[in-house]
């Protein structure tokens, strides 16, 4: 018989994902078959994979779930996440449903034309999940204390309830109150779902473990449910889940290990206020001597303190045409084109790279035809409603920001609108992105996961900032972030008590 544990929050990032992806190496390097799951999830990072039960097509699911399937060693399919949505801004989010784009909806019409709906599916794929493996590890979504969600919450509540789960609660201490916030949590679940507590974990935690006990046992004792775990402030390095973790737009933050290695390079990234996929920018920050700075498109080509950038990457984005038109009013489109370093744009970094975006209603929530671009690559992006999702692999050609990077790569696209040259102009991958010696625009998103594309860029930024690259490549040789959480999670949580792998391994 499948067993399943809930690892809920009494808020969001309060570090359900690493704990999720821990738990799955940790059983995983046991020989348990363990899968990861969440039924809804909110995000605008999402990888491709096939679709469950196609024997073709790809389909979009949250990055967690599919960090989460290599944390537990198994190919990700979208039964990980049955139903996405992804805000697109003005409180409407795309639906999409086993991985396939359904229509956008605002709040109020999901949860009357469609949330049965993806009930139904969130079920059935779960069913499938516990049929394969010996234990399901499911993920909650914000807190599983929403009282005014508790009829309608499917990542947390329906998921306790028609997967028979065990729930783990966590709660993060770096912000304060977190036994106000564990207490109250505790109080306000729904009773069924208050039974199925198996523990609660506090997370984030700086200092002294022995200043906590008196809480700790205070806080037993007016619950009843015993804290099963303290774990320190580390980040393990898998990618971050949403946009909870970049600055507030306005704000600036850098990415890196700091004590590592001294600071070479700084590559700038301009906090759009829908970015999706952010998570293409984490391998470059896993470099030594690479700073990854996130800040206000007004500000992050310098960042403040009179030194400049040495690279600029234009992210993802949920919506190419309004964050373009933010771009525009903050004047970031003079800044880039004076701007003399590398400039990659991924995905709708690459369309706003072009001349313009034509059909851009299509895409954007005001109702203009035409949108212009950078004008740094000469291509054009006409938006249509058709989106593509696909795994694909490609054939690089090292030009421009990429110069010498030739071989195999490999990565998925997810997006919306066609992007076809203007003239004569270096392809790249074949027949998708651009180049010129400056810039390079591509829909692949994963491109730096790929070593000779990283490689290939970094080099050149670190040429034309006149610097010498450290040696190697690795922080933290012989550890992967999948390690990295598993030990996290077993050194740190009572692994026994939460879950006991001598019951999983029976079944």
């Amino acid at each position: 018989m499948t067993r399943t544990l809930l690892v809920a929050g009494t808020a969001s990032h309060v570090g359900k994902s690493t704990v999720v992806a821990g738990l799955c190496r940790h059983l995983a390097d046991r020989g348990v078959r363990v899968a990861p799951f969440k039924a809804q999830n909110m995000s605008n990072n999402a990888r491709a994979v096939p679709i469950a039960g196609e024997p073709v097509g790809a389909g979009e699911i949250g990055v967690s779930q599919y960090v989460q399937a290599r944390a537990a060693r198994i190919e990700a399919t979208t039964d990980l996440n049955p139903v996405l949505l992804k805000p697109r801004g003005d409180g409407e989010s795309q639906l999409v449903v086993q991985g396939e784009a359904v229509g956008n909806y605002e709040s109020d019409e999901y949860y009357d034309e469609g949330w049965q709906r993806a009930r139904e599916v969130a079920v059935e794929s779960y069913e499938r999940l516990a049929r394969e493996h010996d234990v399901v590890i499911a993920e909650g979504a914000g807190s599983i204390a929403e009282i005014n969600l508790h009829e309608r919450d499917l990542a947390n509540v329906e998921t306790a309830r028609f997967a028979d789960a065990d729930v783990l609660v966590l709660c993060d201490i770096e912000r304060g109150g977190a036994f106000a916030s564990l207490y109250g949590t505790l109080e306000l679940m729904p009773a069924d779902v208050r039974e199925r507590v198996v523990g609660a974990a506090i997370t984030k935690f700086r200092g002294d473990r022995g200043l906590l006990e008196p809480g700790i046992e205070e806080i037993e004792r007016r619950t009843g449910v015993s804290v099963v775990g303290v774990l320190p402030y580390e980040d393990p390095g898998l990618p971050a889940e949403d946009s909870v973790s970049l600055p507030a737009t306005g704000e600036t933050a850098i990415f890196g290990e700091e004590d590592a290695y001294e600071e070479r390079v700084r590559i700038a990234v301009p906090r759009l206020s829908r970015i999706a996929n952010f998570t293409d920018l984490e391998p470059l920050a896993n470099e030594p001597g690479v700073r990854v700075i996130y800040g206000p498109p007004e500000t992050v080509l310098g960042d403040g303190d009179g030194s400049t950038a040495d690279a600029v990457v234009l992210p993802g984005t949920k919506n190419t045409v309004d964050d373009l038109l933010e771009l525009h009013e903050a004047d970031f489109g003079d800044r880039l084109r004076a701007f003399d370093g590398p400039i990659v744009g991924l995905c709708g970094g690459y369309q706003m790279l072009g001349e313009r975006i034509t059909n851009a209603d299509v895409e954007g929530i005001g109702d203009r035809e035409t949108v212009e671009g950078f004008g740094l690559l000469p291509v054009e992006t006409r938006f249509s409603s058709k989106k593509r999702v696909e795994r694909v692999e490609r054939e690089l050609q090292g030009v421009g920001p990429l110069s010498g990077a030739d071989g195999r790569v490999s990565g998925y696209e997810i997006h919306m609108g066609e992007t076809t040259p203007l003239e004569a102009v270096a392809r790249p991958f074949g027949e998708g992105g651009a180049a010129t010696d400056r810039a390079l625009g591509t829909y692949l998103h994963g491109l730096f996961e790929n070593r000779i594309a990283r490689e290939a860029f970094l080099a050149r930024v670190f040429e034309d900032a006149e610097r010498a690259r450290p040696d190697g490549s690795d922080r933290r040789p012989g550890s992967t972030p999948y390690d990295r959480a598993a030990r996290l999670v077993s050194d740190h949580l009572d692994v026994g008590t939460v879950f006991p792998v001598s019951d999983a391994e029976k079944s």
